[in-house]
């Protein structure tokens, strides 16, 4: 796979690993320590380079250790499974596809550096100053990665480069190319299309509890924008 199509999947999972992790953080972990006795209203400037860039770094690292655990996998693909079970007919074929992916995503996530990743996402690149509380920090992040995983979704590249390389898995598996390829067509696009929509329709951040109201989200969101 793409590296295009590895950050796409590892954004959304950085969401659920932001979530887990985000009330369990210290000061002792935060890249820029703040006295224990300075409220967290108080707002401290920050850069993406040595704050976001290492937050982002450490999320992409749980969240590879979090799909290479055998529990994790064998979760997730009765998920698939159970997914397929709705596509009547195809329901056969759809399994066989989950079965011949999901090793193969769990392989590739296996491979992914999390510097590299980072810079890739360009959350580690030059310099930008934002303002971040310091109980926001899970919050901005959150919010960055939702945009990110966004705007892939929108470029019509991105689309195509998945629905490619699903088309070539399909020729590997014998006696079911044909109806592997149906699959693709028929419900690649509406996959894509549902998941840009569920992104646009659902504050994620605000759902998984990362931000603590569509309020901070939007003040938050502003920063960014102002930011960028």
């Amino acid at each position: 796979m793409g590296l295009k199509i590895v950050s796409i999947l590892l954004l959304v999972i950085a969401i659920g690993c932001i979530h887990v992790n985000a009330r369990s953080w210290t000061s002792d972990s935060m890249v820029i320590e703040m006295d224990r006795k300075v409220p967290s209203e108080v707002s401290i400037e920050v850069s993406r380079k040595e704050e976001v860039c290492t937050l982002c770094q450490d999320f992409t690292t749980q969240a590879v250790q979090y799909l290479a655990d055998n529990k994790t996998q064998t979760e997730i693909i009765g998920i698939l499974h159970l997914a397929c079970s709705h596509l009547h007919s195809f329901k056969h074929q759809c399994k066989l596809l989950v079965d011949y992916y999901a090793p193969l995503f769990f392989t590739e996530m296996a491979t992914v550096k999390p510097e590299l990743f980072c810079e890739k996402v360009n959350l580690c690149n030059d310099m930008t100053l934002v303002h971040l509380s310091k109980r926001d920090n899970a919050c901005t992040l959150c919010l960055r990665v939702v945009d990110e995983v966004r705007t892939k979704l929108q470029d019509p590249e991105t689309q195509l480069e998945v629905i490619e390389v699903l088309l070539k898995g399909c020729n590997k598996i014998e006696n079911f190319v044909q109806e592997c390829k149906k699959l693709v067509f028929e419900y690649g696009p509406l996959i894509l299309a549902n998941a840009e929509k569920f992104l646009e329709t659902t504050d994620i951040c605000v759902a998984t509890h990362v931000c603590r109201g569509s309020s901070e989200a939007a003040t938050l969101k502003e920063l960014l924008i102002s930011s960028a």
